[in-house]
């Protein structure tokens, strides 16, 4: 409280004078404008912890200032005690209405002048204190959030957050007979990954090859961890010819993707695609598609995409 900045906004230089020595004898640290204009951008520069505002300025009243102090996000949370000679109701209200958070009639003396800044400061001390709890449980909100619906080993979307994107660009694609495609991928021999290298060097390629899987489809389609080594890409507005060469590009690129753990080594994808057809009737048919495509391209020797022609 006792370091705390006040901007003393007063076109009176001998009143002024007066003020700020009583305010730098009570501790605080006081800036001092003479006119709105100068006030306004002293409010902006230096956000200042208190503003003991006049009505009367010569270029602007002090309820315009006001006025501005408070719809400014930045500066609404500033506390504004009015100081005016002005006595009549209709310029208390003004300043009220205007936003000010108390009033202090001239002349004043040091007790009654503490008394207000103290009282502005302990609002604006709870206030701030408030939207910064409120801030930390939008944060912590967000982060439950975010948990709730991604996987926390490669941060892409967890199953059923996938299902959930699934049921809405299915149920679109059915209402505005638009294609859409799901990509099912699976790592090639990911276990002697495992076996071989430990499970620390597997997490690590589950996290490149979602990256790359992420990074190589289009900003409208949605990429997931269906569960272990299998990822699931859902592309709206894509056909067969338009799915294959998303999948195309995924499976260049981990193809000739050098893994960091073992450059040596060569790992790839299998990847299994359908598209929406009169003869898949449900999403879950959709994905049983690609899911036998996926196999089907395991059968035929990995490293490869199948479609399913249904």
């Amino acid at each position: 409280m006792a370091k705390a900045k006040i901007l003393l906004v007063e076109d009176n230089e001998a009143q002024a004078g007066i003020t700020k020595e009583v305010l730098q004898r009570s501790g605080y640290e006081v800036a001092w404008s003479k006119d709105g204009v100068s006030a306004i951008k002293a409010v902006v520069k230096t956000s200042p912890d208190v503003v003991l505002l006049d009505l009367l300025l010569p270029d602007m009243s002090g309820t315009e200032v006001c006025r501005w102090i408070k719809l400014n996000n930045d500066t609404k949370g500033i506390p504004v005690i009015m100081l005016t000679a002005l006595s009549s109701v209709d310029d208390k209200a003004a300043g009220i209405r205007a936003g000010a958070d108390d009033y202090l009639a001239k002349p004043y003396n040091e007790i009654e002048l503490n008394a207000k800044i103290y009282a502005a400061l302990r609002t604006k001390a709870l206030q701030d204190e408030l939207r910064q709890k409120n801030r930390q449980l939008s944060e912590l909100l967000a982060k439950v959030e975010a948990l709730a619906v991604t996987d926390s080993l490669t941060g892409l979307y967890n199953r059923r957050q996938i299902d959930t994107v699934l049921e809405a660009e299915w149920k679109k694609s059915q209402r505005y007979n638009h294609p859409v495609s799901c990509l099912m991928a699976d790592i090639d021999f990911f276990k002697a990954v495992n076996d071989t290298f430990g499970h620390n060097a597997g997490d690590l390629v589950l996290v490149e090859i979602a990256n790359i899987v992420k990074e190589n489809v289009r900003d409208v389609d949605t990429v997931g961890r269906w569960g272990g080594e299998e990822f699931i890409a859902v592309l709206p507005y894509s056909n067969k010819d338009q799915g294959l060469i998303v999948a195309q590009r995924i499976l260049q690129k981990i193809s000739a993707h050098k893994f960091e753990q073992f450059p040596d080594r060569r790992i790839t994808v299998s990847i299994g695609l359908s598209c929406s057809s009169p003869a898949l009737r449900t999403k879950e048919e959709l994905v049983d598609a690609s899911d036998r495509a996926l196999y089907e391209a395991k059968n035929k020797g990995r490293n490869r995409i199948e479609c399913c022609t249904l």
